[in-house]
């Protein structure tokens, strides 16, 4: 079977979604979005990165509102017109229910929290953050494809197998049941979970990569009156510090005031940990992953197996996630049940088995890890006790990047690839940004 579309969109990730929203304001063109998971009313955490919303879905929803923080668009376009494409997502998703509360704005506050950071050998970014919470951003989410699906074509559960190029013109997709939707406009968008798919089509179709960086590391708990000083003011601190020992890159990533630990599961059964605040209720701690950025040289190319090796092998050890109080790793032994209890924090990720991560992270991304703690506690005294509870792993895989335009197209003729599983963004603001940019793209060239 053939079918014929003006432009095809693979993921429904925010990536997608947001081609398909601005894609639409040209009334006749006929399109189709195809994704591999459920629609948004058959989801839930065992598909947790497949589905309508990708990864967002089940996220934290933090809109980090910056030009600095989230992916790698001002290499494809200006800082100045991100900016603007920022303020448009951002109305996007508030028109679709997700306005609330901004954080970090009150530049004062940010100034002193700064010059704190500055004392303890630490970097804060200034970012705009309006927070969700997850139960919210399912909302907002349905909010949308109900907008979407009477204005096009949506199939969920469906995979695709192949791109389909033609004289280094894009052509279409073949899915899983054999059937081709032709089209000259194509828009891959397959996120995070469909990052190694978008890597072996581009190999097979003659694209050229080159590789991004892998972030390996942990989850911290501690109380949420520890890190009130920064959360009530900027709810999303963003803190970079370079380890003195190896001089590595560490920084702090989705802080979740009030919120609780989360487990992330990928379709290969790789399990690995995360975290998510909610809008309507709240817990007495907050946590935070601190990651480790490591970016491979040559010859080594695969930099999302070497991720996926040491998040397999701390679900080998613990049977998932594994927990361990910070007292537990300084001395050198496991954490065990009876340990965990006597902790003044309780794990709100029941399910983490207790263990000693330094048999799975390596000594480089401990000592990195220890080296931030302790920088950490200068500016926010508690951070650094024998009490704080570190679950392990926490990464972050970003897709090996393909050449692209200005207008996020690829080599070949009509053939975008845009999102996460691009390993151009890696947050909610700048994918979304990114689907604008390709389907602005598409428009001016169909």
């Amino acid at each position: 079977m053939k079918k014929r579309y003006d432009a095809v969109i693979v993921g429904a990730g925010p990536a997608g979604i947001f081609t398909a929203l601005e894609l639409v304001k040209q009334n006749n063109l006929k399109v189709l979005l195809i994704e591999k998971g459920p629609d948004i009313d058959k989801r839930d955490r065992r598909s947790v990165n497949s589905g309508w919303g990708g990864s967002g879905a089940f996220s934290d929803g933090k809109l980090i509102l910056s030009t600095e923080v989230g992916g790698w668009l001002t290499e494809y376009i200006s800082e100045s017109a991100l900016s603007k494409l920022i303020d448009h997502v951002d109305s996007l998703y508030a028109d679709f229910g997700g306005k609330s509360e901004k954080f970090g704005v009150d530049a004062d506050a940010f100034l002193e929290l700064h010059m704190k950071a500055q004392l303890a050998e630490l970097t804060l970014l200034q970012v705009a953050v309006r927070h969700l919470g997850t139960d919210k951003c399912t909302e907002v989410l349905k909010s949308i494809y109900k907008y979407l699906s009477p204005r096009i074509d949506i199939m969920t559960g469906t995979t695709v197998q192949e791109v389909l190029v033609k004289k280094d013109k894009a052509a279409g997709v073949i899915t899983d049941d054999g059937t081709v939707y032709e089209s000259g406009k194509v828009i891959l968008a397959p996120g995070r979970s469909g990052s190694q798919w978008l890597a072996d089509e581009a190999t097979r179709i003659g694209l050229d990569l080159s590789v991004n960086p892998v972030d390996l590391g942990v989850r911290v708990e501690v109380p949420a009156a520890v890190m009130e000083p920064l959360t009530s003011k900027l709810y999303e601190s963003k803190l970079i510090y370079h380890s003195a020992h190896f001089d590595d890159k560490v920084r702090t990533f989705c802080m979740n005031p009030y919120g609780e630990v989360t487990i992330e599961r990928y379709s290969d059964n790789v399990i690995t940990v995360n975290g998510h605040s909610y809008a309507s209720r709240a817990t007495d701690k907050t946590n935070f992953a601190l990651l480790v950025s490591t970016t491979f040289t040559e010859p080594f190319k695969e930099p999302n197996a070497y991720g996926k090796y040491i998040a397999r092998l701390a679900n080998l050890l613990g049977e998932g996630i594994i927990i361990q109080r910070l007292g537990d790793l300084i001395e050198g032994r496991r954490s065990t049940a009876d340990r965990i209890a006597r902790s003044t924090v309780t794990p709100s990720l029941k399910e983490a088995t207790p263990g000693d991560l330094s048999f799975v992270l390596p000594y480089r991304y401990i000592s990195d890890i220890l080296e931030m703690l302790e920088a950490m506690d200068k500016l926010v005294p508690g951070v650094f006790t024998r009490n704080t509870l570190l679950y392990g792993v926490e990464a972050k895989f970003y897709s090996q990047r393909l050449k692209l335009t200005s207008g996020l197209m690829t080599d070949i003729e009509g053939l975008y690839a845009i999102g996460d599983g691009a390993g151009i963004t890696r947050g909610l603001i700048q994918a979304s940004a990114a689907g604008v940019i390709a389907a602005r793209d598409v428009l001016k060239n169909t």
